[in-house]
């Protein structure tokens, strides 16, 4: 049902499925690039900053973040807007987190003037851009390579507990200031599971989640579910895939094959993944998809994976236990409906290894710091972030202080609109920019 085009718009959808204290030790390296290219645009393996940023007029410093579990991270400084500012004035550093099987730019696929990074920056922001850890510019490890199984032995529990501290480590180290944070998707849910955890709470000043990911009870898409009736991750685990390359032709055949699954509509994959979105247009689209998407582990599949099975039917799910065999059963025995849950290793005394219990430990989310400034927006049409999943979210944080709680409704948004709509500089942006300018 459908080509390669069509395969590559299946495998793109995945990046939106679920689609980012004490220090830890950061180390880091710097290089610059300035000016402005006026030829084409290069290609992102020579950096983000050539390829989307400095083409623009802007400054633009290509880092690299090593977390403490060996992963050499890319990450863009984009220092200040297209007009400078004052010399020597201290800028306000603002982090922005991609979502799963996307990287940094996806943020600047738009036009300056409608892209988050860029419009930070002429809002006086000092703006870093994270690539995570498998994604093109991020394939690298102090000891691992790409080609072995270890470099991808990593759930976003990883990301919580070394990725996103590093950056932080390495942002507050270079600024001397306390961090805003913007995330999307997947970069919400391991910003809300490292403040549960008190992480990063010392280092940050505010944080903006856009399209909050945190339950997915009542994620409703047709190719979701299909997904979830398929066990994605325990799949490609059991084919011995540890990375999740949509370019690969295993992974493009279980692509097809849930195009072909009864109800999912591969000729509008991003309406039948995302909900509708209201405001994206073709040739940004188009951009996307030749870029991304981009690589992340099976094992980080199947911790998302392990959220979205709790609402399949019991019929169901005893047929795909029987044939995938005692692995799975394990597996579905511990999923816990209406929880955030670290990592399950599909049996107890796996379990018992890595938690000293044979049931994974959860995020309690309540747990968040009650006085953390919080910027929430979320859509009416998001089929990923469903809107009862998010007052699910909200009603964890009822007893955050008032004040320091914002949430933002738009009734036509949909999960791509947060990213790419071209008019969420108006709808949304800008509200980031009141929100993080109000905290100083």
């Amino acid at each position: 049902m459908g080509g390669p085009g069509l395969l590559n718009l299946a495998a793109w959808s995945f990046y939106v499925l679920v689609l980012a204290v004490q220090p830890h030790q950061a180390h880091s390296s710097i290089r610059s690039s300035f000016g402005l290219n006026k030829g084409g645009v290069a290609s992102p393996e020579n950096g983000l900053c050539a390829s989307s940023v400095t083409i623009h007029g802007y400054k633009c410093e290509e880092h690299e973040v090593t977390t403490k579990d060996g992963y050499i991270l890319s990450v863009q400084r984009i220092p200040e807007g297209r007009v400078g500012g004052t010399a020597g004035t201290k800028k306000q550093p603002v982090l922005i987190q991609h979502g799963v099987l996307a990287d940094g730019l996806t943020w600047l696929l738009n036009s300056p003037e409608q892209n988050l990074p860029l419009i930070l920056a002429d809002n006086g922001f000092d703006v870093w851009i994270s690539n995570t850890r498998g994604t093109r510019l991020s394939r690298r490890h102090v000891s691992l390579d790409p080609s072995q199984p270890a470099f991808w032995n990593w759930s976003w529990d990883e990301l919580v507990s070394f990725e996103l501290p590093a950056l932080f480590d390495y942002v507050y180290g270079q600024t001397g200031q306390k961090i805003d944070y913007v995330g999307h998707s997947l970069g919400t849910l391991t910003a809300l599971a490292s403040f549960s955890e008190g992480k990063l709470v010392n280092q940050l000043k505010s944080a903006a989640l856009l399209s909050p990911i945190a339950y997915l009870s009542h994620m409703k898409t047709a190719l979701g579910v299909a997904a979830a009736k398929s066990f994605v991750g325990e799949i490609s685990t059991l084919f011995g895939l540890a990375e999740f390359n949509t370019k690969w032709e295993a992974v493009g055949g279980f692509l097809k094959f849930l195009c072909d699954h009864p109800g999912v509509d591969c000729f509008d994959l991003v309406t039948a993944l995302t909900g509708k979105n209201c405001c994206f247009n073709s040739s940004t689209v188009d951009l996307l998809l030749t870029n991304e998407p981009q690589s992340t582990s099976t094992m980080n599949l199947v911790h998302l994976s392990q959220s979205l099975r709790c609402n399949i039917p019991r019929r169901m799910s005893s047929y795909i236990l029987f044939f995938m065999s005692f692995y799975t059963v394990e597996v579905w025995n511990s999923v816990r409906d209406g929880v955030v849950a670290k990592y399950n290793y599909g049996r107890p005394d796996y379990n018992l290894m890595h938690y000293g219990e044979a049931v994974p430990p959860i995020y309690n989310l309540s747990n968040i710091p009650h006085d953390l400034p919080m910027f929430l927006s979320y859509g009416g049409q998001d089929a990923l972030s469903d809107v009862l999943d998010v007052k699910h979210l909200l009603d964890d944080l009822k007893s955050h202080d008032v004040d320091k709680l914002s949430v933002q409704f738009i009734k036509d948004y949909a999960h791509v609109d947060f990213i790419m709509g071209v008019n969420a500089k108006d709808a949304v942006y800008n509200q980031v920019v009141k929100f993080f300018k109000g905290q100083h």
